[in-house]
């Protein structure tokens, strides 16, 4: 099999390369012209097109790109081809200059003068329209996140049992763990009798001691004011609030109270001094057209980005201290922190509460950035809602958010929920549902 690359799926993983197992890889040349354009970018995507330029140089002084040059043990080759575009048949011709269509007749030549299958892999799906219609056999760049949002684990699981394990699950508060049930660390269960008498239990799979332990709901309890409304949120603020799990994951579509959450919790750990700070930020990226610069100093910059968190903070300002109280009642006086992502790198953040809001914006190795910059006694908690993205250059499927909830899933110091019922306002998931 061969398999030509897009530029955009280098962007957004410098790894694809080495992503394709024992089949050859081809990188037009013309790939190199758009990543010139973009490596001196101070973003992400700069940083990305960088990388890819280094791994190709260094994979260019072991042997000849012309050729081919092995990518290792188990793997196939990679190759830089270019095509001479005027002598080939394709339907633009007066658009041969175009570097998205070099790129195309290069794919088309590639298929031509290779044996076995050729596909052309890009993210663009205008571009995988016209590789279509040319005879190009094409594909999409997933990396290794789920095909689907739908198939997105979300952290629980229903099972039926009979009503005497419940009745143990409740006596017990801590039940084993059944060898028919295959549960991930941390994943909550919901316990269900196979008769009519609608019994019910929740717990949490403990996968150090491989039990089952008793979740109670907490509809009566309150942490910063505020307290769980149904069951997906009583298992987040019992993830939230247990210091062994150090990675947590909240995706919910809006109104599903993830942020709120998610501060409650953390302004909750920070009173209890098992934190000495609580750092919350969020990536910036406008929904819509961009307001252009703002005026003022970095704090008054970054107000309206960070909006929804104080919206946030003020409500449990109210909650706590009664209408007319601001989130500054709150901040003040607390070893509170609310900043952008822009300047993380380098940093590192030991005895921390970190949120980390709106991470379907982020790339997956935006999200590697952060989450490698947590030191030792720190949590850190992801919100978002895939379906909510305004980065042009990750989807629903291969956000930086829905890649840790995959790759975290098994390790026994993470957590995931996913918020399935709104709570903002019944006008609020009446539009969530219908628009």
């Amino acid at each position: 099999m061969n398999y030509v690359l897009d530029t955009n799926v280098l962007l957004h993983d410098p790894e694809a390369i080495f992503s394709f197992g024992n089949n050859d890889v081809y990188i037009p040349i013309y790939v190199f012209d758009e990543l010139d354009k973009f490596k001196k970018e101070l973003s992400q995507r700069g940083k990305s097109a960088r990388e890819v330029i280094r791994k190709v140089e260094a994979l260019r002084q072991v042997s000849s790109l012309f050729v081919g040059v092995s990518l290792g043990e188990g793997k196939g080759k990679l190759h830089v081809k270019y095509a001479k575009t005027e002598t080939l048949e394709i339907p633009f011709e007066d658009e041969l200059r175009l570097l998205d269509n070099a790129i195309l007749a290069t794919a088309k030549h590639i298929a031509e003068i290779t044996d076995g299958e050729t596909r052309f892999v890009t993210m663009d799906v205008n571009l995988r329209l016209r590789a279509d219609a040319m005879g190009i056999k094409v594909e999409d760049y997933k990396g290794e996140s789920p095909r689907k949002i739908e198939e997105l684990y979300t952290g629980i699981m229903e099972i039926t049992v009979k009503g005497e394990v419940i009745d143990s699950l409740y006596n017990e508060t801590v039940i084993p763990r059944h060898d028919d049930w295959d549960l991930y660390p941390n994943q909550f269960v919901i316990l269900k009798t196979d008769d009519a008498s609608g019994q019910s239990g929740m717990g949490r799979f403990i996968a150090t001691d491989n039990t089952i332990r008793l979740v109670s709901h907490m509809k009566n309890r309150k942490w910063s004011g505020i307290s769980a409304r149904n069951k997906e949120q009583s298992f987040a603020f019992d993830i939230l609030l247990d210091p062994a799990v150090t990675l947590i994951t909240l995706v919910g579509k809006a109104g599903t109270g993830k942020t709120l959450l998610a501060i409650a919790a953390g302004l909750t750990a920070l009173e209890e001094d098992d934190y000495k700070a609580l750092v919350v930020s969020r990536p910036i990226f406008p929904m819509g057209r961009d307001l252009g610069f703002l005026p003022g100093d970095v704090d008054a910059k970054l107000n309206p980005w960070m909006q929804p968190i104080f919206d946030n903070m003020e409500l449990i300002a109210q909650l706590k201290n009664g209408l007319g109280a601001t989130y500054k009642d709150i901040v003040e006086g607390s070893n509170i922190r609310i900043e952008p992502l822009t300047y993380i790198r380098g940093r590192s953040l030991p005895n921390q509460f970190m949120i980390v809001d709106e991470a379907q914006n982020l790339t997956p190795h935006e999200v590697k950035t952060i989450i490698t910059r947590c030191g030792d006694g720190t949590k850190i908690i992801l919100t978002g809602d895939p379906y909510q993205i305004d980065n042009p250059y990750v989807d629903a499927t291969n956000n930086g958010l829905t890649y840790v909830v995959e790759r975290f899933k098994g390790q026994n110091l993470s957590g995931h929920i996913t918020l399935a019922r709104g709570e903002r306002s019944g006008l609020a998931e009446l539009a969530s549902n219908l628009l």
